[in-house]
């Protein structure tokens, strides 16, 4: 098997505190963690934000409970959020890293890394998701 990754960046108008901390507040993240079309519930999030803390988010997606867990490797606020990833669609030792640059007082750069994935199907959907999430965060954060 080949270990296919993904990699994502995007620009967030917000202070790179406030953007990290997002990924660690289960309220904020019920809301950009969520299923990938506008219009579901929010997520139920339950997270313990320490490394070698666990998380839990059931994303709801029509009719569906599809549940996403994980536990957290690394969290160098503001700069680094290392976490391992699984899902419906994923392997074991799936894992997303989140790198946060400063652009400046207002604007952050998310880079996302997620490596370990089933074929290239479901690689191509964790892409489309993690966009719609990071999207998501920005519209939350604004």
């Amino acid at each position: 098997m080949t270990e296919l990754s993904l990699k994502i960046d995007k620009t967030i108008h917000a202070p790179i505190e406030k953007v990290f901390d997002a990924w660690l507040d289960p309220q904020l993240m019920s809301k950009f963690m969520s299923a990938c079309s506008p219009g579901h519930p929010d997520s139920d999030v339950e997270n313990d934000p320490r490394e070698g803390g666990k998380f839990s988010i059931i994303m709801h997606y029509d009719n569906q409970k599809l549940p996403h867990t994980g536990v957290y490797l690394e969290i160098k606020r503001p700069n680094k959020l290392v976490f391992t990833w699984k899902s419906h669609v994923s392997i074991d030792d799936s894992k997303v890293t989140l790198n946060f640059t400063k652009v400046d007082d207002r604007q952050t750069k998310i880079s996302l890394l997620q490596v370990k994935f089933i074929d290239e199907e479901k690689r191509a959907m964790h892409e489309e998701g993690w966009s719609q999430i990071l999207k998501q965060l920005e519209g939350v954060l604004n």
